[in-house]
């Protein structure tokens, strides 16, 4: 597993992270703490060493998980990226000083430290941040070691750019992926040009990447793939990149056609994704062990081919973006 550095002056991560919204348990069918607790310890067998997690993932659950593991764990460092800002009582508009620090000193207790390695915003509003205040208090946190870096969770292109004019911000976390390549021309160069850090959510586009799916897969009623495919409980392009699934299906199985030789759709759709420099890591989820393995080899490719990247940005051109639905 290759390493990048978060951020200008940031800490080390693995170039393929964890994304802990699964070990939560509070969507689809559920991870108990046995499965949650083997899923971080094949993600660190593997070279994995960045979690993600939030304080909303099964009301603190997957944080309190992570702490328990971290407790115990005696191997190479691992660091932890948590998020404030979508709690009851909070979002939409209960964003206070207090409030951010509760967040703060829950997120802590659960897992277990002094100070957070990073504390992401977490797709908050874009008139709070657009006033500006919280990122002083997040700068406040900072100095007063609650905090080690802090950084931003964004939905679209534009909030991304406000947020870069933050002195201090450590990283962005967006959605990108072969479905939703928008950031490419402006997002990502201004957030390298200004040593910003990208985590990038959703890199097999809620699984349709794995090319594993056909228009008969379903999913469980409490699984935000079958609740919010068309944006029923929040921003829909969240779930499949804001694709319609029997679209997103079609389009993930036309591109195995520009396949190489030996390798599956998920890995080149994650190896796509590194061959951007700006990416620092990317988060895929797992709700089984046997995932990661499908996700970690990702690092150890050869780049793509220009010639590749070529043609998958003319398939998006011609014949993806026009799907896509929601904030972006």
């Amino acid at each position: 597993m290759k390493t990048r550095v978060l951020g200008k002056d940031g800490f080390e991560v693995s170039e393929v992270g964890l994304g802990c919204w699964q070990i939560g348990a509070d969507w689809g069918e559920g991870v108990n703490r046995d499965i949650a607790r083997e899923i971080l310890e094949t993600a660190v067998n593997h070279g994995v060493r960045f979690f993600d997690t939030a304080d909303v993932y099964g009301a603190g659950r997957s944080e309190g998980i992570i702490g328990q593991f971290l407790k115990h764990h005696e191997g190479p460092e691992i660091r932890v990226a948590t998020k404030f800002g979508r709690a009851p009582g909070v979002y939409p508009d209960g964003y206070t000083e207090d409030a951010l620090r509760r967040g703060v000193d829950g997120s802590r207790e659960r897992l277990g430290v002094e100070t957070l390695d990073l504390l992401q915003l977490h797709c908050i509003p874009s008139q709070v941040m657009r006033d500006g205040a919280i990122f002083d208090w997040l700068r406040a946190l900072q100095q007063e070691g609650a905090i080690r870096h802090f950084g931003a969770s964004v939905e679209t292109v534009e909030d991304g750019l406000m947020c870069l004019e933050q002195d201090g911000l450590q990283s962005l976390q967006v959605i990108f992926n072969l479905f939703r390549q928008k950031l490419v021309t402006e997002l990502l160069p201004e957030a390298e040009a200004k040593g910003v850090g990208i985590i990038v959510r959703l890199p097999l586009a809620s699984g349709l990447l794995s090319g594993r799916y056909t228009t008969e897969t379903t999913f469980a009623e409490t699984d935000h793939r079958n609740f919010n495919r068309d944006g029923a409980a929040f921003n829909v392009g969240e779930t499949f990149a804001g694709l319609p699934f029997e679209t997103g299906v079609e389009l993930a199985d036309a591109l195995k056609a520009f396949l190489p030789e030996g390798m599956t759709l998920a890995k080149m759709s994650q190896r796509w994704i590194l061959d951007h420099p700006a990416v620092s890591t990317i988060i895929p989820g797992a709700s089984a062990p046997d995932q990661i393995l499908r996700n970690t080899d990702a690092s150890d490719l050869p780049p793509l081919s220009p010639e590749l990247h070529a043609t998958l940005t003319e398939f998006y051109e011609t014949r993806v973006k026009d799907h896509i639905r929601g904030a972006y």
